[in-house]
């Protein structure tokens, strides 16, 4: 039986909101200054726990393709989210991320030659706004290099998810093997680079471990099939504007459970991003065509079933 629509964007909007929570665990719980190696350990256990329950290898040019999109969405990913949530302060790494649907927007114009309506240019600039007078207040505190990662992570991201949409999944491939694909090809080109660059792993105490299992099997695993389960079914206004509940939820959990203060500033952006969010769900309105008989029959666009749906991964992480 078909889920409902309203269902199913709440299952979808799952993702974001746990990824909110990676920077709360990643400065109380994590080594410190070690990205590289949080990112495999994210990424691999991940990966190779789907893939044993999804059962399915890739097949033909489709290794190279998960190679690409894993590459894209995990492995370049993930070790520049890190670095930028060592790099910034509270939630600030996801601010600067969430300019990801103005990304989306134009990267599928490229490649997916879909043209996005007035009110999806409008709503990414509100939720850009947004989320930037959380930035500017700190303004003094930001980081160069923190700023670039975040910034390219999310380029990274909105260019691995719109070419996702684009080559689509094999026949008889399901969101959860397709996943696994990226997660352990992605995790597989991370793991080398972290012994290589930090050493051997650090030694983990039982925050640690609790931590790493928290974003491998929560964070990661499950979010990420919701995720790309719900870009299958929901339309590209929709899943790219669940991005900002990311950077608000780790502004809440910042305030909550760190004791950061929200200035009012602050609280204006947290709630222009969330009016942007909720704006995106809604439908584009049916454009009314007349058919070529004049018989005063309409088409709707809604019947077309474009296949435009993408997505938007935004960091909310901090240091």
């Amino acid at each position: 039986m078909a889920m409902n629509r309203p269902a199913l964007i709440a299952l979808t909007a799952l993702a974001p909101v746990s990824w909110g929570s990676t920077y709360a665990v990643t400065t109380e719980l994590l080594p410190a200054d070690r990205p590289l190696f949080t990112a495999a350990m994210r990424a691999l256990p991940a990966g190779l726990l789907l893939l044993v329950l999804a059962r399915v290898l890739p097949r033909g040019i489709w290794w190279g393709k998960a190679v690409v999109l894993g590459a894209l969405n995990i492995g370049a990913f993930f070790p520049l989210l890190f670095l930028s949530a060592y790099r910034l302060p509270g939630g600030m790494a996801a601010v600067v991320g969430s300019v990801g649907p103005l990304f989306v927007a134009g990267l599928s114009v490229l490649l997916l030659g879909d043209r996005p309506t007035l009110r999806t240019l409008l709503t990414g600039v509100a939720a850009a706004l947004g989320v930037s007078l959380v930035v500017l207040k700190a303004a003094g505190a930001l980081d160069a290099v923190g700023v670039l990662a975040a910034l390219a992570s999310t380029a990274s991201m909105s260019t691995g998810t719109v070419l996702t949409k684009r080559w689509g999944r094999p026949d008889g491939v399901g969101p959860l093997a397709l996943t696994a694909w990226q997660l352990t090809a992605g995790g597989l080109l991370i793991a080398p680079l972290a012994f290589m660059v930090e050493g051997a792993p650090p030694a983990l105490d039982g925050r640690a471990v609790g931590g790493y299992l928290y974003l491998a099997l929560a964070n990661t695993a499950l979010a990420y099939w919701l995720w790309f389960r719900g870009i299958g079914r929901l339309s590209a206004t929709q899943v790219t504007f669940l991005g900002p509940l990311s950077p608000l939820t780790a502004a809440v959990i910042g305030w909550a459970a760190l004791g950061q203060e929200l200035t009012p500033v602050q609280l204006a952006g947290m709630g222009l991003a969330f009016g942007a969010t909720v704006l995106g769900q809604l439908r584009p309105r049916p454009v009314a065509v007349r058919t070529v008989s004049g018989s005063g029959s309409f088409s709707s666009a809604e019947g077309n079933a474009r296949k435009d749906s993408m997505d938007v991964t935004v960091s909310a992480l901090r240091r």
